[in-house]
């Protein structure tokens, strides 16, 4: 059955035509961030490897490890310890929830600002993407920010020793900073909200 009311298609004048085709200009930069996640995957499954080989006895693959998390100690590291193996495997935390970050920032930003994508029913179709919008989106960036932020302070105690008082302190200042600007992001746009909701 036909819709008796089909949408027609809006007749736009060429200058806001163009301004609103601009949008497109951001496919390369979504592109590009498609690239970063595959650097990401290939730095995870490099790491992951040298895990594997260093628990079973390979020097190289160790002394690999320890020089990417940058675990320093005055006894020489000839076997897979605890904590090496805590860093190594907080780094690769870390990559994970940096590529979820790319994620939102790929799918949800090219649904926001450039083009519908007809996930709609769609039994992949994240959950967060079904009301996602600018707002949303900004929320839900802070709060991946925060906990990539927890991920690298988490590393940092561990690893105390190589660090030093002011470092610690400048980490720790940082992610104060990051979490009360997510709470007055989520705060904002509970009031935006809370606006809209009674104008409608």
């Amino acid at each position: 059955m036909s819709d008796p009311n089909p949408v027609q298609p809006v007749s736009m004048r060429p200058l806001p035509r163009l301004i609103f085709a601009s949008r497109w200009l951001q496919l390369p930069l979504y592109l590009g961030l498609i690239a970063a996640q595959a650097v990401y995957v290939l730095h995870f499954l490099v790491e992951l490897l040298h895990l594997i080989e260093a628990a079973f006895g390979s020097q190289t693959a160790l002394q690999a490890l320890i020089s990417s998390i940058g675990y320093k100690t005055t006894a020489p590291i000839t076997t897979l310890n605890e904590t090496v193996i805590m860093l190594v495997v907080l780094a690769l935390i870390d990559v994970v929830m940096i590529s979820n970050l790319l994620i939102m920032v790929i799918v949800g930003g090219y649904e926001t600002f450039v083009s519908r994508m007809n996930l709609e029913g769609h039994r992949d179709q994240p959950e967060w993407l079904s009301h996602v919008n600018a707002s949303v989106l900004k929320v839900k960036l802070a709060t991946a920010i925060i906990g990539i932020s927890s991920i690298h302070l988490l590393k940092t105690f561990i690893n105390a020793d190589n660090y030093s008082d002011r470092v610690l302190i400048a980490q720790t200042v940082i992610h104060i900073a990051f979490l009360l600007s997510a709470m007055a992001i989520a705060y904002t746009d509970k009031i935006m909200s809370g606006i809209a909701a009674r104008e409608h």
